[in-house]
């Protein structure tokens, strides 16, 4: 089931016919996904995550991260810097860059 496949076009404000153009696919079936009658294969579904940029994982409503899952990298964290990291996890783009930059400014004068 495609859970939140009508709640992304509509978002990116394209009808039916536009999206089952842009993955190859017939408007009746975008309308069938949306209602739910029939699921797509797999192939459909990458096409429809790569499109609205997210993930197979949110499409079908599995998660509730609409932006694609990025690759992790594991790290054996003490308990300040997986503190450091959740904090990070819930602050604004706009603080994200803040904190990139003094990050970045502290290390260059510490090696300086």
């Amino acid at each position: 089931m495609i859970q939140n496949l009508k709640q992304l076009r509509k978002k990116a404000g394209i009808s039916q016919q536009a999206l089952a153009e842009k993955i190859g696919v017939s408007q009746q079936s975008i309308n069938k996904y949306e209602n739910h009658n029939i699921e797509p294969d797999i192939q459909t579904l990458v096409r429809l995550a790569d499109f609205f940029n997210t993930s197979v994982d949110y499409l079908v409503g599995h998660t509730e991260i609409e932006h694609p899952i990025e690759p992790v990298s594991p790290y054996d964290l003490n308990q300040t810097e997986a503190k450091i990291i959740d904090n990070y996890r819930v602050i604004s783009a706009k603080q994200k860059h803040l904190v990139l930059m003094i990050v970045e400014n502290l290390a260059e004068e510490s090696t300086a």
